[in-house]
């Protein structure tokens, strides 16, 4: 195997060419074929059928790779293109299960918890939702960070419905809307920053110009979050007895001081000082499982699974636990992330096949030669960026590659 890997020739040597035909560009026909062909089998076989997404990922990868195959391409030419494209991508992949890591340390050790506990005793039940959204936006402003906000106060805030009783699929729009306004607004936000270097504009100009669209959707997301939040069962005053029980529950398990927020501080000071994602959530990381062991009482061997597996009352042997709590504090760990990195690789193999055929390029040539005014400009910039990320997974890749967001169509 090792000889295999060794006599395999690297993409400097390679010339990508099959049975030493020099390959061609693709047509706009078959630059189609294989987005469309994707679009068809996750929209029939996944939104219709419910079959795994990541066979039919798969699948749509063997089609990109025919046709790359026929436009003079080898096999080797496809791994290493493939290869390239999940080496960029680890980063990303690397914070992903990073987070993982961190809800699992961060439950075992008493911080999500702790945010819980008090969410559930000062958050006035109605006001859930808009809280959820006002909240993770500022954080996501703080840290330049969407998933990092969402990971952290956003599961802290879905504990929070759930001991309320609130409607899940509303927080959890709630968590998404405001983590992704804050990355976008946000100083710190690497996409943000590569937006206005891709334009060759001052950073904050871009800034202001994104207010034009991005605050009056948070301004009208929170009028709806309130009136939905003051409509629901939930509107009134009394505190259910369910949450009484939980915050009970959550006092007898946890012992509850502000050295639990040290892992949040942690994370804060790395994101406002720009320090490395991954060094600082494994910081975080580790002085929540130190919290664990020292505040919390809980044994070596429990911490450990706790951050590869998440967290489980199972682990309170010794103590009388609420079965509501189950549902609240069983979560997190490097492994909850599995199977989202299971479909980010078939992504990627995709993204990476249809990568090497050029096959974007094409499209996008042909766009621009819709490109007559500012409206043009606008619907065939956006048309651009949906069909970028949705096949490359990566919207910094389609702001690096897109002519649409060039200095030259300052001319439109």
């Amino acid at each position: 195997m090792n000889g295999f890997i060794r006599a395999s020739p690297s993409l400097q040597e390679f010339p990508f060419m099959n049975n030493n035909n020099t390959p061609r560009s693709p047509t706009l026909v078959e630059s189609l074929l294989p987005i469309l062909a994707m679009i068809l089998l996750l929209g029939f076989g996944y939104a219709a059928f419910d079959l795994p997404p990541e066979p039919l990922m798969v699948l749509s990868t063997v089609i990109a790779a025919l046709l790359v195959k026929r436009l003079g391409y080898g096999y080797n030419a496809i791994l290493e293109s493939i290869s390239q494209k999940i080496a960029k991508t680890m980063p990303a992949l690397l914070i992903l299960i990073s987070v993982g890591l961190l809800i699992g340390t961060w439950m075992i050790g008493g911080t999500i918890p702790l945010m819980i506990y008090y969410g559930l005793n000062l958050i006035n039940p109605s006001m859930i939702y808009v809280t959820a959204l006002l909240v993770t936006a500022i954080v996501s402003v703080c840290t330049g960070t969407s998933w990092g906000s969402a990971g952290t106060v956003g599961v802290a805030f879905m504990g929070v419905a759930i001991g309320m009783e609130a409607n899940l699929a509303a927080t959890a729009g709630a968590i998404v809307a405001g983590a992704y306004f804050g990355d976008k607004l946000s100083p710190l936000s690497g996409d943000t920053n590569l937006a206005a270097m891709a334009a060759q504009i001052d950073l904050y100009e871009h800034i202001a110009h994104l207010l034009y669209t991005t605050l009056p959707s948070l301004i009208l997301s929170a009028f709806v979050m309130t009136l939905y939040g003051m409509n629901s069962e939930l509107g009134g005053s009394t505190i259910p007895e369910k949450i009484q029980l939980i915050t009970e529950g959550l006092k007898g398990i946890y012992h509850f001081n502000l050295l639990l927020l040290l892992p949040i501080a942690i994370v804060l000071y790395g994101s406002i000082t720009k320090k490395p994602t991954i060094p600082i959530m494994l910081v975080s990381a580790l002085v929540a499982m130190i919290n664990a062991s020292v505040i919390q009482g809980f044994a070596l061997h429990d911490i450990v699974k706790s951050a590869v597996d998440g967290f489980n009352v199972s682990m309170l042997t010794d103590k009388d636990v609420n079965p509501l709590l189950g549902n609240l504090l069983n979560r997190g760990g490097m492994n909850s992330m599995m199977s989202t990195l299971l479909i980010c690789f078939c992504a990627l193999s995709f993204a990476g096949t249809l990568a090497l055929s050029g096959a974007l390029e094409v499209i996008v040539h042909n766009l621009l030669k819709l490109v007559h005014s500012t409206g043009t400009m606008i619907l065939a910039t956006i048309a651009c960026g949906l069909t970028m990320i949705s096949v490359t997974c990566n919207c910094q890749r389609r702001m690096k590659s897109d002519p649409l967001i060039s200095p030259p169509t300052a001319q439109y």
